[in-house]
């Protein structure tokens, strides 16, 4: 395995030309605060997931750590590590994180003066909690199939209808809302929304219930009456908006599953140096080494594509989304196969509920969804080659 020290960290990725000084020492010093704050997600949690990431979330507006929202200095390989920090100490703490820089950017990319000015230094210091209301149950992937209403009216607008599986919906101040205008079909109807989760209309309808429990639910939306100024954006601009913020954050998703997969690869280590097996210990078994080092192969390929997606991205390659995609797929997945070979080192210890790696082998599971299914991105990978392939 690297020299990875229990942290987080691998110092020789750090290394490499896609970093520069200030991502290793972000890095380091984010790692330290980890190890530091790990009382805030210590199991068995003595707050419901709502509000230990509420907490979570607040410790690191407190800290700083969301100090590049405002003013906006967004650096997608600063970002991709931090989430890959976050991941590996606790999957609230990479989902505090991750959804207020999500939510966070659709403002920064495309909200007016005055909407940065309201929101993103609150957002920054973790006092207000974002959410990125784009998913419905009929829509599920196709973003151009959004059927929540936005009616033109005297005033403003009047949204009626219910997003679905919506991370931070009970527990989120602000929500950025994909709806449907008019205009135009499909895509080209769409408009963004800013909707404080105060306004009368807008109530979150239950927390939905996750393998890995977090802050989860639905939206529903009844006359729902929102002024002109909280438009995202222009009229029309929504699946812009939208796609633009899914392309960017997507190797964010494969920079949390690499964090999560390191984890399961160093406790794999730590488990096979340690237990004790036919007079020698586990890691003397071919069968287990193999398995290490093919932990360590896929572990090494996804942290170099997402480095490249997020070096891509940093230095205004145009073409930065098929990598976005490719990072978030092949890191995904491999983590999802990194998990599973980690439980099976483990055996029987693994399968213990609430240790490291059956925590681990529920909090993956997700991230092969979120941000667009492993199968949509193959298709926008596919698609990309096509264009390549007509010039």
């Amino acid at each position: 395995m690297t020299d990875v020290l229990f942290s987080g960290l691998d110092e020789r990725m750090l290394a490499l030309p896609f970093y520069e000084e200030q991502h290793r020492t972000l890095a380091g010093k984010l790692a330290a605060w980890c190890a530091e704050h790990a009382s805030l997600w210590a199991r068995p949690l003595e707050q419901t997931p709502q509000h230990a990431g509420r907490a979570i979330l607040s410790a690191l507006g407190a800290a700083g750590w969301l100090g590049f929202l405002d003013p906006p200095a967004v650096d997608y390989r600063s970002l991709c590590l931090a989430r890959e920090i976050l991941a590996y100490a606790d999957d609230l703490a990479d989902y505090a994180f991750s959804i207020q820089a999500l939510s966070a950017t659709s403002i920064i990319r495309y909200g007016t003066g005055e909407q940065q000015a309201e929101y993103l230094p609150r957002m920054a210091s973790g006092e207000v909690a974002g959410s990125f209301a784009i998913s419905e149950e009929e829509a599920g992937s196709d973003i151009s199939a959004v059927g929540l209403t936005a009616d033109r009216v005297s005033g403003g607008y009047l949204l009626n209808g219910r997003k679905a599986w919506i991370a931070n919906a009970g527990t989120a101040d602000l929500h950025c809302v994909l709806a449907r205008t008019g205009g135009g079909p499909g895509a080209l109807g769409l408009t963004a929304f800013l909707v404080p989760a105060r306004t009368p209309g807008v109530r979150a309808s239950e927390d939905v219930p996750l393998v890995a429990p977090r802050s989860f639910g639905h939206l529903v939306f009844e006359d729902c009456l929102v002024p002109e100024s909280s438009v995202l954006g222009r009229p029309g601009q929504g699946f812009v908006v939208a796609t633009d913020v899914l392309e960017r954050f997507r190797m964010t998703v494969g920079a949390a599953a690499v964090g999560f997969a390191r984890r399961a690869a160093d406790s794999a280590v730590r488990r096979a140096r340690e237990r004790r097996i036919h007079g020698g210990k586990l890691i003397d078994l071919q069968l287990v080494k193999a398995a290490l080092a093919d932990m360590e192969i896929k572990l090494n390929s996804s942290a170099l594509l997402v480095a490249r997606a997020a070096w891509e991205l940093d230095h205004g390659n145009p073409g930065y989304a098929k990598h976005s995609s490719i990072a978030k797929v092949a890191a995904t997945e491999a983590a999802q196969e990194i998990v599973d070979a980690a439980v099976q080192v483990h055996g029987a210890a693994g399968l213990v509920a609430d240790s490291v790696p059956e925590r681990l082998y529920r909090q993956v599971r997700s991230l092969r969804i979120y941000e667009g299914a492993s199968e949509v991105q193959k298709m926008i990978i596919a698609d990309a080659l096509g264009r390549r392939a007509g010039r």
